[in-house]
C-alpha cells in the first residue's frame, strides 16, 4: 500500500523485474510492454487513489502506463511518475501513453503539451486520437447527453488532426503516434492519406467481444492492437451499460479455466488477449489486482484447446457503446462503428 504523500520511490519486497515483461516491436521498430496500466477511474475513483496505484504498480515493476488528458488525472499520476523516476527508475525504462481529447483535435500539439507539463515528461512514449470524432460530453454525464455541435466522422478535418499527430513526432514530442476507437473503413482512409503511419490502433478486445475482422485487419497491416476493457469492465460507467451485456468473468468456460488454474477470471481473460496477441491495458486501483495483472504476462500460457474454447464464446458484446458522441442525424450507437462496412455521415 503506497502512504500518503510518499516522496520517495521504494521498490516492493516482491517485486518482479520489468525487463521479464514481454514486450512487442511496433512498426516504426520501437518496443512496447505487452501489459500496461490503466488509468481511467475518474467516475469512481479520485485522482490522487489513481496516482496512488500508479506509483505503488511502479513499486512492483510496472513500467507501462496508459493516460489520457481527459480522464483528469495527469497532473497527480505525473507527481506519481516523478517520485519514480528520482527514485533511480530511468526514464527509457517507462512507456507513457497519453490522448489527445476530441474537443481538441483543432490543436493538438497544444494538448500535447499540456499533458506533457501534468505528466512532468520531456517527451511521451506513445500519443493516440482518442476518439475519431470531435465531440465533447460533459465529464460524468448520463448516457442521454448529446452535444449540439456533434458531427459525424470527417475525413478531412480528421486528416487535420493527423497532420498535427506527425509533426508532434517531427518536433520529437513523441516518439510514436496511435488511434484509437477507430474501424477498418475509417482506418483504410487513414493508412491511404498518412505520412506517419499509426502503430498501434486501441480497441475495446475482451472474450465477449473479441473484433476479429478489425483485429486481423490491424496485424495484417502492421498494427499493432491494444485492447482496452480486457475483462469487461465490470466498473464502468452507468451510461456505458445496457440491459444486454454480459458478464466475461461470470462466463462458464472462462471461470472453469480460472478454476483449474487456481486464478480469478479475470486473469484467464488478461492471459487470453496477451496470448491472442494483443497489447492488454487492465486497471485497478487495488494492490492485489494490479499486481496480478502484471504477473499474468509471466503466467504459463493457457493450452491451444482453452484457447479455442474462449475463442468460441464471443457473444459480440459491445460494451462502451460511445451513445454520448452521436450527433443530431444519427439514428443510435451502431452509426459510430460503421457496423456495414460504410461511414455514416
Amino acid at each position: 500500500m503506497v502512504a500518503v504523500g510518499q516522496t520517495t520511490f521504494k521498490k516492493a519486497p516482491d517485486a518482479i523485474d520489468p525487463a521479464a515483461i514481454p514486450s512487442v516491436t511496433l512498426n516504426n521498430g520501437k518496443k512496447m510492454p505487452v501489459l500496461g496500466m490503466g488509468t481511467f477511474g475518474s467516475d469512481a475513483y479520485t485522482a490522487k487513489e489513481i496516482a496512488d496505484a500508479v506509483l505503488g504498480a511502479a513499486e512492483f515493476g510496472q513500467r507501462a502506463f496508459d493516460c489520457a488528458s481527459v480522464y483528469g488525472n495527469e497532473k497527480e499520476i505525473g507527481e506519481s511518475l516523478k517520485v519514480v523516476l528520482e527514485g533511480g527508475v530511468p526514464r527509457e525504462e517507462l512507456f507513457i501513453t497519453s490522448k489527445v481529447w476530441n474537443n481538441m483535435h483543432g490543436d493538438v500539439i497544444a494538448s500535447c503539451k499540456q499533458s506533457l507539463a501534468d505528466l512532468q515528461m520531456d517527451y511521451l512514449d506513445l500519443y493516440l486520437v482518442h476518439w475519431p470524432f470531435p465531440n465533447f460530453h460533459p465529464p460524468g454525464c448520463s448516457v442521454e447527453s448529446r452535444s449540439a455541435d456533434a458531427k459525424p466522422y470527417i475525413h478531412e478535418n480528421y486528416m487535420k488532426t493527423w497532420a498535427q499527430m506527425e509533426q508532434l513526432v517531427d518536433m520529437g514530442l513523441v516518439k510514436s503516434i496511435g488511434t484509437s476507437n477507430m474501424t477498418i473503413p475509417k482506418m483504410e482512409l487513414l493508412l491511404r492519406d498518412c505520412r506517419i503511419k499509426p502503430v498501434v490502433n486501441e480497441m475495446e478486445c475482451h472474450p465477449h467481444f473479441q473484433q476479429p475482422e478489425l483485429f486481423d485487419y490491424l496485424v495484417k497491416n502492421h498494427i499493432q492492437p491494444i485492447g482496452y476493457c480486457p475483462i469487461g469492465s465490470p466498473a464502468r460507467p452507468e451510461r456505458d451499460r445496457t440491459a444486454d451485456d454480459t458478464v466475461d468473468i461470470e462466463d462458464p468456460v472462462i471461470v472453469k479455466i480460472a478454476e483449474k488454474y487456481g486464478v480469478h477470471p479475470a486473469i484467464i481473460c488478461v492471459k487470453w488477449s496477451l496470448q491472442r496477441g494483443l497489447v492488454v491495458i487492465p486497471f485497478s486501483t487495488k494492490r492485489s489486482k494490479y499486481t496480478s495483472n502484471l504477473k499474468t504476462a509471466l503466467m504459463a500460457p493457457l493450452t491451444e484447446e482453452e484457447m479455442k474454447a474462449i475463442s468460441r464464446i464471443d457473444r459480440n458484446c459491445r460494451l462502451i457503446k460511445g451513445q454520448v458522441f452521436l450527433w443530431k442525424e444519427s439514428n443510435g450507437w451502431e452509426d459510430l462503428w460503421d457496423l456495414d462496412g460504410t461511414i455514416a455521415q
